[in-house]
């Protein structure tokens, strides 16, 4: 694999220099052939398992690998913890793609470093599981999101509240820039690593800027927003909820990173929260775009001796950017509910029937993908549209009446709603099967079915009924952890 390493050419100060630690018994668990084609890996090494267990637990380092451990900061739960960092991942390097798209290639699981802060280094299967799963559906379902190489077991033990196996997960990520990557130096003053950071960040992902001078930097916070927008949104669309929506788990190119007490909502309402650490409802469904506000921010704080020597300068030309940020969020949330809704041009008047049909949702506590499917569905099924109108009532006759209104034809607004309502998601109870089969036997046949559903979310395959099925208690006493 032909390794660059842009990350390390900076200063120290921004990683730590260390090398996986070896486990004892790798195993290649799960294996995304797909990337792996994608990547251009070679076919030495990709049809070899024992080489790929080998070089994916971080027992042996890839030719032209680089091993660091990346510094941040960040903000957990609305609080300030000044030192954070990969306490048990190792940034192996970067590779592009056939397409020639840049990626972050790196271990998770794959041992302590200067940063573990007296964790153990390492990842249970079961989470490393859950983040294959859900990077897997949220790619197929659109949403931009970090990606999954493989699952490495480690035949040796990892103790949490109970015994679990272990596993390093190999994560691909555009790159791991977050906001609490800046707070770092933020916090300690150090304006010029955060002069050189983003210098590095702009080159990187936005590099249209790079022409703008002084003024990029505020052009930088304008750009960052405009992605986090379209990731939370995207979010909203399928009813994902993150979970832990700390500035050290935001991503500064907009893919979803860190799976850990993630989940799907099932049953609308905006108060959803499954995570078992978010015990005021902090990062709760309805929550996701306040919380991305707060968190760009938090960024824009750090930036301001860049933006201007004068701060009160600075606060009042990134102040209006950040103010801006819900009436931005609008819009593109409108435009978004309205194509659920099957309308072509979203319309003032229009906002009115859709916080009807959510209301709706919430009030008979219906489920949202399900409710989402049959709408599209009623529009070529007079079953399925009188199914609807008993479980929407008016408010169905006003959406038909809205759709019936437009010049394109049903066909044309059934395929326009496919596009961006699935017909099946990575519901928790079955992701929590798969879990529990892959750590009770260590097979992956349930896994490698799941999978194979999620990656066509808005096809009917033969196998997709079997994972539509929304849980029998609607996920009322779920419960979802980071596993750290």
């Amino acid at each position: 694999m032909n390794f660059s390493n842009t990350y390390t050419c900076l200063d120290e100060i921004f990683y730590e220099k260390t090398r996986p630690t070896p486990v004892r018994n790798p195993r290649l668990f799960l294996w995304n052939s797909s990337m792996a084609e994608q990547l251009m890996i070679p076919n030495e090494l990709k049809h070899d398992s024992v080489a790929l267990a080998q070089a994916f637990s971080g027992n042996q380092i890839l030719p032209g690998s680089e091993p660091i451990a990346t510094a941040y900061a960040g903000h957990q739960f609305g609080h300030f913890a000044p030192q954070l960092g990969d306490g048990r991942a190792h940034l192996l390097g970067e590779v592009f793609d056939q397409f020639g798209q840049r990626w972050d290639i790196q271990l998770k699981g794959s041992g302590r470093t200067l940063f573990s802060r007296g964790g153990d280094g390492r990842c249970a299967l079961g989470p490393a599981v859950r983040e294959f799963i859900m990077s897997e559906a949220m790619k197929a379902l659109g949403v931009p999101t970090t990606r999954c190489l493989a699952v490495v077991t480690t035949g040796e033990p990892v103790f949490r509240d109970t015994t679990l196996p272990g596993a390093v997960v190999t994560r691909l990520a555009s790159s791991h820039l977050r906001i609490g990557t800046f707070q770092l130096f933020a916090a300690r003053g150090d304006h010029q690593a955060l002069k050189t950071l983003c210098d590095y960040t702009i080159e990187r992902h936005y590099p249209d800027l790079q022409e703008e001078g002084a003024n990029k930097y505020l052009l930088f916070v304008d750009k960052v927003i405009e992605r986090l927008i379209r990731l939370v949104v995207e979010w909203m669309r399928v009813g994902f909820i993150h979970g832990v929506m700390n500035t050290d788990n935001i991503s500064l190119c907009g893919e979803t990173i860190d799976y850990g007490p993630c989940a799907m909502m099932g049953t609308y309402d905006p108060e959803t929260v499954y995570s078992s650490i978010d015990t005021q409802g902090r990062y709760a469904f309805g929550n996701q775009p306040e919380i991305m506000q707060w968190n760009i921010a938090r960024l824009a704080e750090c930036l301001l001796p860049l933006i201007n020597a004068d701060k009160n300068k600075a606060i009042d030309k990134v102040g209006g950017i950040i103010t801006e940020f819900p009436i931005r969020f609008e819009q593109v949330y409108m435009k978004m509910m309205g194509k659920k809704l099957g309308l072509t041009s979203f319309q003032q008047e229009d906002q009115k029937l859709l916080f009807s049909v959510l209301d709706q949702l919430k009030e008979r506590r219906m489920d949202y993908t399900v409710t989402f499917d049959l709408l599209t569905k009623s529009l070529m099924s007079e079953v399925v549209a009188s199914q609807m109108k008993n479980e929407l009532e008016e408010c169905f006759d006003l959406w038909q009446k809205r759709i019936n209104e437009q010049a394109a034809t049903s066909q044309e607004v059934h395929e326009l709603m496919r596009q961006y309502n699935p017909v099946v998601i990575p519901r928790n109870h079955h992701v929590e099967a798969v879990i529990q089969e892959c750590e009770e036997t260590g097979k992956v046949t349930l896994a490698e079915k799941f999978l194979q559903v999620l990656r066509s979310p808005y096809e009917e395959l033969a196998q997709t009924s079997q994972y539509q099925d929304p849980p029998s208690n609607g996920d009322e006493d779920y419960e979802t952890f980071c596993g750290t």
